[in-house]
Protein backbone atom coordinates (compact mmCIF):
# COMPACT_ATOMS: atom_id res chain seq x y z
CA UNK A 1 0.00 0.00 0.00
CA UNK A 2 1.12 3.39 -0.73
CA UNK A 3 -0.03 6.61 0.62
CA UNK A 4 0.88 10.20 -0.92
CA UNK A 5 -0.17 12.46 1.92
CA UNK A 6 1.16 16.02 2.34
CA UNK A 7 3.81 15.99 5.57
CA UNK A 8 4.43 19.03 7.42
CA UNK A 9 7.94 17.67 7.89
CA UNK A 10 8.73 17.65 4.42
CA UNK A 11 7.71 21.14 3.44
CA UNK A 12 4.10 20.15 2.52
CA UNK A 13 5.18 18.24 0.50
CA UNK A 14 3.21 14.63 -0.75
CA UNK A 15 5.16 12.03 0.66
CA UNK A 16 4.85 8.52 -0.84
CA UNK A 17 4.94 5.72 1.95
CA UNK A 18 5.26 1.80 1.20
CA UNK A 19 4.03 -0.05 4.30
CA UNK A 20 5.84 -3.16 3.15
CA UNK A 21 8.96 -1.72 3.30
CA UNK A 22 8.69 -0.22 6.67
CA UNK A 23 7.07 -3.24 7.87
CA UNK A 24 10.80 -5.44 6.19
CA UNK A 25 13.14 -2.85 8.60
CA UNK A 26 10.71 -3.19 11.16
CA UNK A 27 10.94 -7.13 11.95
CA UNK A 28 14.33 -7.40 12.30
CA UNK A 29 14.10 -4.34 14.72
CA UNK A 30 15.39 -1.50 12.15
CA UNK A 31 12.81 0.90 12.59
CA UNK A 32 9.66 1.60 13.31
CA UNK A 33 6.21 1.60 11.08
CA UNK A 34 2.64 2.75 11.58
CA UNK A 35 -0.15 0.16 11.09
CA UNK A 36 -4.08 0.49 11.87
CA UNK A 37 -5.28 -0.84 15.31
CA UNK A 38 -7.95 -3.24 12.99
CA UNK A 39 -4.89 -5.41 11.49
CA UNK A 40 -2.27 -4.97 14.80
CA UNK A 41 -3.23 -8.92 15.72
CA UNK A 42 -2.05 -10.05 12.13
CA UNK A 43 0.81 -7.86 12.27
CA UNK A 44 2.30 -8.41 15.15
CA UNK A 45 1.85 -12.31 14.67
CA UNK A 46 3.63 -12.35 11.20
CA UNK A 47 6.19 -9.88 11.53
CA UNK A 48 6.99 -10.95 15.17
CA UNK A 49 7.03 -7.47 15.93
CA UNK A 50 5.36 -4.72 18.90
CA UNK A 51 3.87 -2.45 19.74
CA UNK A 52 5.33 0.63 21.07
CA UNK A 53 3.20 3.39 21.48
CA UNK A 54 -0.20 4.42 20.12
CA UNK A 55 -0.98 7.96 18.42
CA UNK A 56 -5.09 8.65 18.93
CA UNK A 57 -5.04 11.63 16.70
CA UNK A 58 -4.39 9.76 14.10
CA UNK A 59 -7.64 7.96 12.67
CA UNK A 60 -8.80 6.35 9.56
CA UNK A 61 -12.41 6.15 8.11
CA UNK A 62 -13.73 3.77 5.79
CA UNK A 63 -16.60 3.91 3.13
CA UNK A 64 -19.40 1.92 1.68
CA UNK A 65 -20.04 3.67 -1.75
CA UNK A 66 -24.16 2.69 -2.79
CA UNK A 67 -26.03 4.53 -5.57
CA UNK A 68 -29.31 4.04 -2.84
CA UNK A 69 -29.73 6.16 0.51
CA UNK A 70 -30.04 3.24 2.60
CA UNK A 71 -28.66 -0.53 1.91
CA UNK A 72 -31.09 -3.07 0.88
CA UNK A 73 -29.53 -5.64 -0.09
CA UNK A 74 -28.98 -8.97 1.91
CA UNK A 75 -25.19 -8.92 0.62
CA UNK A 76 -24.32 -5.28 1.16
CA UNK A 77 -26.26 -5.79 4.62
CA UNK A 78 -24.27 -8.41 5.84
CA UNK A 79 -20.63 -7.11 4.64
CA UNK A 80 -21.59 -3.73 6.25
CA UNK A 81 -22.75 -5.15 9.38
CA UNK A 82 -19.52 -7.56 9.44
CA UNK A 83 -17.11 -4.74 9.02
CA UNK A 84 -18.74 -2.53 11.54
CA UNK A 85 -18.40 -5.28 14.14
CA UNK A 86 -15.21 -6.24 12.76
CA UNK A 87 -14.05 -3.14 13.04
CA UNK A 88 -15.10 -1.01 15.82
CA UNK A 89 -17.34 -3.84 17.86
Amino acid sequence: MVSGAADPAAGGRRVREDSALLKAFGEPGAGLFPIPSAIENEVRRQYHVAIVGRVPQITERFFAISAERRLTHPAVLAISNTARQKLFG
